[in-house]
């Protein structure tokens, strides 16, 4: 049975794909857009992430209509959410602590990203509670590379134990 588990677990429908990329210079300041980017050890080049365990943010796509919905706006683009990258087709929570391939680059998630008192301002009157428990993942470089827009993202699992 618990091998049975630890199969269902790993199995995914499809591959998820990369939709978008953003980059923030500092703390505050905008996000800007790009179509290609390069992560590193200490996360995106050109973004003020830090090395370890919060080097890069993801959000799915599929979260951006719930959070839209639940903070009575029409439509959330990503760059208002301040997350680096937003990955649709796949169900991250099912991949938490484990590894994916984006582009040339292998990430960690390690923990979902708590939304910050901005949302509030950003988003509007329950903007906080809205991103909570839709608020993204964070994640570790463990393999430098390229990744683009249109990617394939795809779970890498170990073979379970027998």
């Amino acid at each position: 049975m618990k091998g049975q588990l630890a199969e269902m677990m790993a199995r995914h429908a499809v591959p998820g794909r990369l939709d978008w990329i953003g980059l923030r210079s500092a703390r505050h300041a905008p996000v800007d857009i790009v179509e290609t980017a390069e992560l590193t050890e200490g996360g995106l080049i050109g973004d003020h992430g830090r090395a370890g365990k919060r080097a890069v943010t993801l959000i799915q796509a599929e979260h951006l209509p719930v959070i839209a919905a639940l903070s009575g706006n029409a439509d959330v683009a990503p760059e208002r959410l301040r997350r680096n990258l937003v990955v649709s087709g796949l169900n991250l929570w099912a991949i938490r602590k484990g590894q994916l391939r984006v582009g040339d680059a292998v990430i960690e998630l390690y923990g979902p990203c708590p939304p910050c008192s901005r949302m509030e301002k950003e988003l509007g009157p329950g903007g906080y509670n809205a991103m909570r428990g839709h608020g993204g993942w964070y994640a570790s470089v463990i393999t430098p590379g390229r990744i683009t827009v249109g990617d394939v993202v795809e779970p890498m699992f170990h073979p379970p134990r027998t």
